[in-house]
């Protein structure tokens, strides 16, 4: 299996999607509709999961972390989505901040 980072764009649209038709079927239109609320919670049960996934992860074994880091993503990128933003957004404010350090780039930030 090559890696294949183009699945972002297709989920993206795909999110966008599921976004304006709104389809009762559609777990990710259900999840739109309730708001960052209902996306949230999700995404913090999601954060939760891979992080117990790390935490008793096999060396040998990362297939477990790694389903649970997707469903991060997955989440993360239907809550931009909400806000119509996304991982692209997110690449862009990545480079922005490419080769500054840490602390310095954060004292940079605006206050929020």
């Amino acid at each position: 299996m090559a890696d294949d980072f183009s699945i972002f764009t297709r989920l993206t649209e795909t999110l966008r999607q599921r976004n304006r038709e709104r389809l009762d079927s559609s777990y990710t239109a259900a999840l739109l509709a309730g708001g960052v609320e209902k996306i949230g919670a999700k995404l913090r049960e999601e954060v939760a999961e891979v992080l117990d996934a790390a935490l008793e992860l096999d060396t040998a074994d990362r297939a477990h972390l790694v389903r649970e880091a997707a469903d991060v993503v997955f989440h993360l990128m239907v809550l931009l989505e909400l806000r119509e933003a996304t991982l692209r957004d997110v690449a862009n404010e990545l480079v922005h901040r490419e080769g500054k350090g840490g602390l310095a780039e954060k004292q940079l930030r605006p206050l929020q």
